[in-house]
């Protein structure tokens, strides 16, 4: 890790970034969960957006939202747990928030745009992935 990661994450700082972690990892695994929740919905509109085996794309995705969600909040494995979340939000954000192609192009660009500021995230966390995070399980391939 290096100095300014060490002084990014220490103290104070470290109990900021856990609860950011909380926040962030939380709330997407439980997006992820809505996914199987909603399998027969998320389907079909992942279908109307002509997406290619939509239920196994919907599966596929719920289940990068929740392993990732929940590496990120425990971390562990935080590169790949970053890496699948970034995956997931450069894949779904133009395809299923394709508002220049939709009626309500408000409402998808508003989902663009949170999709867009949470890949943002996503690669903060991917770039902090190899250091120790504070109060976190710190097992990992890398």
């Amino acid at each position: 890790m290096s100095l300014l990661q060490a002084a990014a994450l220490d103290g104070a700082a470290g109990t900021i970034f856990l609860v950011a972690r909380l926040v962030f990892g939380l709330v997407l695994a439980f997006m992820g969960l809505n996914h199987f929740m909603n399998l027969e919905t998320m389907t079909g509109y992942a279908g109307a957006k002509n997406i290619p085996a939509p239920a196994f794309g919907v599966i596929a995705s719920g289940l990068m939202l929740i392993l990732g969600g929940l590496g990120i909040a425990a971390g562990a494995y935080p590169v790949l747990a970053a890496g699948a979340l970034a995956t997931f939000f450069v894949v779904a954000t133009p395809t299923i928030h394709d508002f220049w192609n939709a009626e309500d192009t408000q409402g998808e660009m508003t989902h663009f745009l949170k999709n867009a500021a949470l890949l943002g995230a996503s690669l903060g966390f991917l770039a902090l992935g190899g250091a120790d995070w504070p109060l976190a399980l710190n097992v990992g391939l890398f």
